[in-house]
């Protein structure tokens, strides 16, 4: 009985541990960014996101992935520590691309609580005249 007691209250001290461990937690001050009508000319667009760390823990970003080919994320590298921000800079390339509008995606991947976000950057890239 005494072994079973111990064994309760070890379980739920190591439960009680396990909650209050510390977690990092990104938020963007914005998730989309329109690049506006531009021509196929210049069809080489940059934006950047930035994100704050306002959980308690140091923020790793995992990965960033755009869902095509033709824009390409780069981000911080190095943890960003609690309160910091960080960057996500985005670079759409129309090139060889049929004049139009589009949307496309950006998965970010962290260690946070919110362990993903969709960034968006949309246009509309016009013919050359």
């Amino acid at each position: 009985m005494k072994k079973l007691l111990l064994f309760t209250i070890l379980l739920l001290a190591g439960t009680g541990i396990a909650s209050a461990q510390k977690q990092a937690d990104i938020k963007f001050d914005q998730v989309s960014h329109n690049f506006g009508k531009f021509s196929e000319a210049s069809p080489v667009q940059t934006c950047v996101f930035t994100f704050t760390n306002t959980g308690d823990a140091p923020l790793v970003i995992n990965q960033a992935v755009a869902a095509c080919g033709c824009t390409v994320p780069t981000y911080t590298k190095d943890p960003v520590a609690p309160g910091q921000k960080g960057t996500i800079k985005v670079t759409y390339n129309g090139k060889g691309k049929f004049p139009g509008p589009f949307k496309k995606s950006i998965s970010v991947r962290t260690n946070g609580a919110t362990e993903v976000t969709r960034l968006y950057v949309i246009g509309e890239m016009t013919e050359a005249q």
